[in-house]
């Protein structure tokens, strides 16, 4: 089929493509391919559906059909794509083949969760999408205590809003403080103390050993000996960009998929995009590259090979009692820090220690209307 655009995953990533392609041709035949319900929900609100007492199905904006409808596309869902033969231009599936024109990888990250000792490692919770959120929403729900695994951005914000839910929470990490690859230490230190007032257990560092199940209860044991017991546990540890696909069928991966900046992989007519690509070095985990990525990429594949070009990025955390924006290198021993705070929160400024060029920022509460004129000021990604 001629310029028919086969894209594989239905996340934000492959969500975000479709509606640019459609912006730009209402007619290219598109099939979008995915394991999962392909329901179209959005990612980030899992971080504070205990809060809300959302379940799953409140969190769906529009289900598979839907979707499909409205973007006038072929949704092939609950379908496990076996392989791609890239010099056919084929995709493999369990009972038949399609025929691409144009191939998009969106196949997205797995919550990373490692080989832990223990009888219940098994029974370990992960909350990256819609269906592992719908099959522990049950279990969330009912329980009164909960161990989260991983103290970054995505486990601090799902602590703080299980303990808005009224869980009794502790919050471990091997790291020294929160949120370690995005806060200078002075802002992890004051963070840690807001989690603590809120009645909070925060166990750093501590690395997790085992998780074991006794009776009615999961034991997690630390490397200092020390155990917590909890009804659930859950990991927060981190994402795992899914290349296996792409490197069966001989792509060239690293960390992720690379792409180039058009967002081409290493086979002629295969693109990769969103959790999934590595581009220029890294892995974009964030919603602004995704989005801008999508709509270059949309470019690309009907005719018009469009350059991704990213301006710095904006982090907003649904942290409610300690409210951040944030953007540029916010960590290193390279920073040197301009901080003022006052009552209406901090704006603390990093500059490179070398060419005193403004580098990063982290603004927290009212202050965060700062945001946007310093992100104007920061380099490209």
């Amino acid at each position: 089929m001629e310029k028919h655009i086969v894209i594989i995953g239905s996340g934000f990533a492959a969500y975000q493509l479709v509606k640019s392609l459609r912006k730009l041709d209402i007619a290219a035949p598109i099939t979008v391919i995915t394991a999962d319900s392909g329901d179209d929900y959005s990612k980030p609100e899992l971080s504070h559906v205990f809060s809300r007492r959302q379940t799953a199905g409140d969190l769906i904006k529009q289900t598979a059909d839907e979707f499909a409808a409205l973007q006038q596309i072929e949704l092939m869902n609950y379908t496990e794509v076996q392989s791609i033969d890239t010099k056919a231009k084929i995709v493999k599936l369990p009972d038949h083949q399609i025929s691409y024109s144009k191939l998009v990888l969106a196949t997205g990250a797995s919550s990373l969760v490692p080989a832990f000792e223990g009888n219940a490692t098994n029974e370990i919770a992960t909350l990256n999408s819609l269906a592992e959120y719908a099959n522990q929403q049950d279990r969330l729900a009912s329980a009164q205590s909960v161990v989260v695994i991983g103290a970054g951005l995505i486990g601090t914000e799902i602590a703080m809003d299980l303990t808005l839910a009224g869980k009794q929470v502790t919050l471990c990490d091997r790291a020294t403080r929160l949120m370690p690859t995005l806060l200078p230490s002075f802002l992890g230190a004051e963070l840690y103390q807001v989690m603590v007032e809120n009645q909070v257990r925060v166990k750093l560092p501590s690395t997790v050993q085992a998780v074991n199940r006794h009776h009615q209860q999961l034991i997690v044991q630390f490397d200092d000996q020390s155990y917590v017991e909890a009804d659930v546990v859950i990991a927060a540890m981190g994402l795992k960009p899914n290349i296996k696909l792409a490197d069966d069928a001989g792509l060239a991966v690293n960390q992720g998929i690379l792409v180039d900046e058009q967002l081409r992989t290493s086979a002629q007519n295969v693109y990769a995009l969103g959790d999934c690509a590595e581009f220029g070095g890294k892995v974009r985990a964030f919603l602004q590259p995704t989005m801008l990525s999508a709509m270059a990429l949309a470019k690309t594949l009907l005719g018009t090979p469009t350059s991704v070009k990213l301006p710095a990025s904006l982090i907003k955390a649904k942290t409610p009692w300690f409210p951040l924006s944030l953007s540029g290198k916010t960590t290193g021993a390279q920073t040197r820090w301009e901080v003022t705070r006052d009552d209406n929160g901090y704006i603390a400024k990093a500059f490179d220690r070398e060419t005193g060029t403004l580098i990063g920022f982290v603004v927290s509460h009212e202050q965060q209307k700062s945001a946007f004129p310093l992100l104007r000021q920061l380099p490209a990604d």
